[in-house]
């Protein structure tokens, strides 16, 4: 199996999950199982989703908006159908049948809900009519052999995690299309596009300095803990933290559209292993503490489908909060940046046993050659005066919820240790440097 906690030092000295995946010794999720889907079981965590209304609404108007098209009269296959309320939509939308497949034990709670449509009792008056003999529900891993589900018309789904890709369920998706979507059927969600951006916070860094420096210590209660200090630092920085952060901390904009994953296109195992290059011209001169990630979703029907409505759905720090929220990889050693400066890398994320991702990355400011993302030799983490490299594990995340957005119309760069270039601002205060080039702005005609 796949050690996931240290590079292979093999004869390439190449971090080589191909191998892996020509030899059947790819990471399973299999061990993770049972606590993972111990934890959707409990309507808890699926009213934490339900409640997420930028989540559920836009999955409502992708599917109902779509309905003539997509769901109307059609087979519909729900993967992973928790709660249901895809099903539900489905239904909604007209479909013929929904065959909703659910490993955890929700999958009781969700035929309470379909079976209180057409209760047997007469005194007992019937809920939500239009589920009635509208939805099949089948307690199992969609991986598993001979499930009673004939091939469909249209495939939904809400297999995302943090940074699109935590907790590995597109590669269930992504198994039930290669199964059971009819050709030229409809996937919903169709795409995802990871964004990456450098950001600064030096509050965040501190604070996590501040973990590993207890391990400095050589006379806690008599006990010299400083053998660990390497671990902690090794451990602590490599946590990602999740939660809201103030877009304006971005020295950058994420390159435009993002790292796009077409879930109609791509394979398995391409997904178990993939590398996402990025390149940035930083709009500021101030400190990077780390890479922040989010996620775009979006829903369109097959080309052989006409007059389809196309759906987005960002969790960017712009945006809407979600229940994703977004992700920040800090680094352990900052990177000093001056405006105009290119700053190049790339992020290889690779797939491991705790239902997630490995991931290594290499920032580079200014010119110079970045290493090969395919060949990580043990000295990986070394870093030179420009160049920063880092690994984080996807599942061991920690929490940061201070930020709330609160605009200020007197808010400056600076505010954030974040400096302009002297000629970077026209009078009306727009950044000609990086907007023309970037397109970041885009004027319309004003009209009545």
């Amino acid at each position: 199996m796949l050690d996931t906690n240290e590079p292979q030092d093999n004869n390439n000295n190449v971090y080589d999950i191909e191998q892996q995946q020509q030899n059947g010794k790819v990471p399973s999720t299999e061990g993770r199982d049972p606590a993972y889907f111990s934890y959707y079981a409990m309507l808890q965590h699926q009213q934490n989703m339900l409640q997420d209304t930028v989540r559920t609404s836009t999955f409502r108007s992708a599917i109902l908006l779509n309905g003539p098209m997509c769901f109307a009269n059609k087979l519909v296959l729900d993967v992973g159908a928790g709660s249901g309320i895809l099903s539900y939509f489905a239904a909604q939308a007209g479909a013929r049948k929904v065959y909703a497949v659910e490993a955890s034990l929700m999958a009781q709670k969700m035929k309470k809900i379909i079976d209180a449509s057409n209760p047997t009792n007469p005194h007992i008056s019937p809920k939500n009519t239009f589920l009635k003999n509208k939805i099949e529900v089948i307690q199992a891993k969609i991986e598993e052999p001979n499930l009673p589900i004939p091939k469909v018309d249209t495939i939904i789904s809400e297999p995302i995690g943090v940074l699109l890709i935590h907790e590995r369920m597109l590669e269930s998706f992504l198994y039930a299309r290669n199964t059971y979507l009819k050709p030229g059927g409809t996937l919903f969600p169709s795409t995802g596009s990871i964004h990456l951006a450098p950001f600064t916070d030096a509050a965040l860094w501190s604070e996590t300095m501040g973990k590993v420096r207890f391990w400095e210590q050589n006379s806690f209660y008599g006990i010299d803990l400083s053998t660990l200090y390497n671990d902690a630092w090794d451990e602590m920085f490599g946590m990602p933290v999740v939660g809201g952060f103030d877009p304006r901390t971005l020295l950058a904009p994420s390159s435009v559209g993002g790292f796009v994953v077409d879930f109609y296109h791509i394979t398995i195992e391409e997904l178990q292993d993939f590398t996402i290059p990025f390149n940035w011209l930083a709009n500021y001169t101030g400190i990077i503490h780390g890479l922040a990630g989010w996620f775009d979703l979006h829903f369109a029907p097959p080309s052989n489908i006409q007059d389809g409505t196309a759906i987005n759905m960002s969790t960017s720090p712009a945006s809407e909060r979600t229940h994703w929220q977004q992700v920040r990889f800090l680094l352990k050693e900052p990177l000093a940046v001056n405006s105009g400066q290119k700053i190049q890398g790339w992020m290889r994320c690779i797939v491991n046993e705790m239902r997630s991702y490995t991931i290594h990355a290499e920032i580079l400011a200014g010119e110079g050659e970045l290493s090969n993302p395919r060949t990580l030799h043990p000295s990986f983490n070394k870093m030179d005066y420009n160049r920063r490299r880092g690994k984080w594990h996807l599942h061991e995340q920690t929490y940061n919820y201070n930020y709330y957005p609160q605009p200020d119309v007197t808010f400056r760069p600076e505010y954030n240790c974040l400096y302009e270039s002297e000629h970077a601002l026209d009078p009306m205060g727009v950044d000609l440097n990086n907007a023309l080039e970037e397109n970041q702005f885009v004027f319309e005609e004003t009209r009545p």
